[in-house]
């Protein structure tokens, strides 16, 4: 099936715009800029929502303004709404067990303990896409908490940004139902030396 729904997954504010958590909304933000599509907040769906063509294919756009543990009351609403099946929805969140500069285009399994997935796959199981953005880990769990609300270096946010470009390259066949394809292009990504 082919993708219908592209959601960022990240937290509102001015003060999380650009926090390694936030990575989810760079990509859907850089969509809308590159093709044009006018986001809005929507009271309904409790985010930013938008409407266009992408390389074709008519696409709905969200970013949850839930705070990411609050996630699923933004996503749930608009996918039953829309009735989007869950092989027609990705979601794009940052993940700290894959470095800065990695991205992975992944389909089913648990929420790795991320509170965004953690509160969506409740409500409409675990078997959508989900593409990757690798944010690196800072070591020890204690720190988790203030490596994803702060800043990535220079250093990583050029990596971070190469990987979104692999992926925004990858997109086409995605958007296809290619998903096998797609899945082999972002996975085997790596960042120029």
């Amino acid at each position: 099936m082919a993708i219908k729904l592209i959601v960022g997954l990240g937290n509102p504010g001015q003060q999380y715009m650009f926090t390694r958590h936030n990575a989810g909304f760079w990509f859907v933000h850089h969509l809308a800029q590159q093709f044009n599509i006018t986001l809005a907040h929507d009271k309904k769906f409790h985010g930013v929502t938008g409407r266009g063509q992408i390389h074709g294919s008519d696409v709905r756009l969200l970013m949850p303004l839930t705070f990411m543990n609050k996630s699923g009351q933004s996503v749930v609403p608009m996918v039953k709404f829309y009735g989007i099946k869950n092989d027609e929805l990705l979601i794009a969140h940052d993940e700290l067990d894959i470095p800065a500069g990695s991205i992975k285009l992944k389909t089913d399994g648990g929420h790795g303990g991320h509170n965004g997935l953690r509160d969506i796959t409740p409500h409409i199981g675990n078997d959508f896409h989900r593409l990757r953005v690798g944010i690196g880990h800072p070591g020890h769990k204690s720190k988790v908490s203030g490596h994803v609300l702060s800043k990535a270096s220079p250093d990583e946010q050029i990596a971070i940004d190469s990987a979104l470009t692999a992926a925004f390259e990858a997109l086409p066949l995605l958007l296809d139902g290619d998903v096998e394809k797609a899945r082999s292009q972002i996975n085997s990504f790596k960042m120029p030396e």
